[in-house]
This record gives C-alpha cells, structure tokens and sequence, in this order.
C-alpha cells in the first residue's frame, strides 16, 4: 500500500478525533489497527509524531493586535499561492487567530515529502483547530469550508 502520513493523519481524524485532537491512551492498539490495514509502520510512526508536535503547541497565546506574516521561501516553496491565500483568507475572517497560523504553517511545513493542496491544507486547520482550547466556532466554520457546505470565496 503507497499511503503516506497524511493518508495516516486522514484516517485517525476520521476514525478516533470526535471531540478533541489527542494522543489516545491506547495508541497502542491504534497502531497495531493501522497497521493491519496496511499503513507502513514509517508513516504511522511519523504520523504520530505529527499529532504529538500538535498536541505539544497549545501553550501559545495569539496575540492581540493583527499581525504582519512574510513568508519564507522555504514556505512559499511547499505552501502554492492559494494555500497562501487560503491563510490569509481565514485569518481576515477569523477563523484563524495568528497563532493558529502558525501551528498551521508548522504542522503543513513538518509534512516533509508532502506535496500541500488546498485540499490537504484544510484538513491541517481543521486539525489544529480541533487540538486548540475554545476554538469550537472557528472549527465549526472551518468545517463548512472543509465539507463544502458554504462557498470558499465570499465576494
């Protein structure tokens, strides 16, 4: 099976992270059910990790006044313009604070041989918002945009 960690990150959003985005206590037996069904231990142990980085960044505080973000060539280089504008899109309408940008961009830069789509960076926010403290709205938001329930793009 070719899958890769964000196939792995897909498959335990969608069937362990209900109500909050956590290592499990039984992460044991989650690996082992991963495995079973065909992840390679790489990529589940690499994911894994991924959601253990995540879990470890809900100390940072957003601050308070808009901040200012330049991207980096590193980031402009994984991150394509509409991710890029997907960012800057959520944070104008605030379901992205600027510190959940950043784990954002953290969390989709740490996905080292992944190629990020659109598609692939909502996943991540919607991730990261499910990991963060009274962000139930913004996720709420996000998930309309994730599932398509209302248009990307208001004009």
């Amino acid at each position: 099976m070719k899958e890769n960690i964000f196939d792995v990150l897909m498959y335990l959003f969608e069937n362990y992270m209900e109500d909050e985005l956590e290592i499990l206590p039984e992460s044991d037996v989650i690996r082992t059910e991963l495995l079973e069904a065909g992840f390679e231990q790489i990529e589940v142990n690499k994911a894994f990790d991924w959601l253990e980085s995540l879990s470890m960044q809900r100390a940072i505080k957003p601050t308070v006044s808009p901040a200012f973000r330049i991207f980096c060539a590193e980031e402009k280089a994984k991150l394509d313009i509409e991710c890029l504008n997907l960012i800057m899109f959520l944070e104008q309408n605030n379901i992205l604070n600027s510190a959940n940008r950043e784990i954002v961009i953290d969390r989709a830069m740490a996905l080292e041989n992944e190629e990020i789509s659109m598609e692939k960076l909502k996943w991540i926010v919607l991730m990261v918002l499910l990991s963060q403290p009274d962000e139930e709205i913004a996720f709420s938001r996000m998930e309309d945009l994730v599932y398509d329930l209302v248009p990307t793009y208001l004009h």
